[in-house]
């Protein structure tokens, strides 16, 4: 029996290796449409993405960047690139003085709104024939998987006592 559970847990374990290697590549086909989607606009998916965790909103960068995760660093640099192409502004943080918050200006929600156009099309051409429920079970189980890596990886970086 104990083979047996082994032989489970194997291949288990392959094909969870192969649908991660599956993910990777699906991401990298949505990175590659996005920056399409958004260069149409005359964006890059990196700004895309900033403005919108920021569209619901205004945020300290240090926040925006946990949202998205990624470092704050890449994501300063793009803010004020933002900021300085008047997409976006920096307003004052009530709760800290130091950490002002980004906001999009109305350019930048009309930048904003056009991508998202764009991408709703886009995404309509991609999941035609797509079964709704199918969708869903998809994206229930990566939400399952990403909490499941982001314990796993919470535990294994933990300093033991």
């Amino acid at each position: 029996m104990e083979n047996e559970w082994d032989e489970v847990e194997r291949r288990m374990a392959d094909e969870l290796a192969l649908l991660v290697a599956d993910v990777f590549e699906a991401a990298g086909a949505l990175r590659r449409a996005g920056e399409a989607l958004a260069a149409a606009e005359g964006q890059t998916q990196a700004r895309w993405q900033l403005m919108s965790v920021v569209s619901e909103e205004p945020l300290p960068v240090a926040r925006a960047a946990r949202r998205l995760g990624v470092a704050r660093q890449g994501v300063q640099r793009i803010a004020n690139e933002l900021v300085r192409d008047g997409l976006a502004a920096f307003r004052d943080n009530p709760d800290h003085r130091t950490s002002p918050l980004l906001a999009l200006t109305e350019d930048g929600v009309r930048s904003l709104a056009a991508i998202t156009v764009r991408a709703e099309t886009a995404h309509r051409v991609m999941g035609e024939g797509m079964p709704d429920e199918d969708l869903a079970r998809v994206r229930a189980l990566l939400r399952s998987l990403t909490r499941r890596t982001d314990a796993w990886t919470d535990a294994a970086t933990s300093p033991t006592e």
